[in-house]
């Protein structure tokens, strides 16, 4: 990957108040995490703030970050985060 490519990253958001999580994909994670905890006035992620950060994946191509962000909301990839987060408790 060159300096100018851009880099996509695929984010799995977790709200330990209402034990939800968000899957999601962004060219820009800061400014994301940002909208999604504090921007944001409409939207089903403003219900259920605050959120964090608890996994991430970084890709070259808008549409293998895609792919990933589907295969990730699908039943294995559910398990997978799951998974994930009772091993960070």
């Amino acid at each position: 990957m060159s300096p100018e490519t851009p880099i996509y990253t695929v984010y799995v958001l977790h709200s330990g108040k209402f034990d939800r999580i968000y899957i999601g994909y962004t060219s820009n994670l800061i400014a994301r995490y940002h909208s999604h905890n504090s921007l944001s006035k409409k939207g089903w992620t403003r219900h259920y703030r605050p959120w964090r950060v608890v996994y991430c994946e970084y890709y070259g191509s808008q549409k293998k970050a895609m792919t990933r962000e589907k295969a990730l909301k699908g039943g294995q990839g559910r398990l997978f985060i799951k998974k994930m987060l009772r091993e960070m408790e």
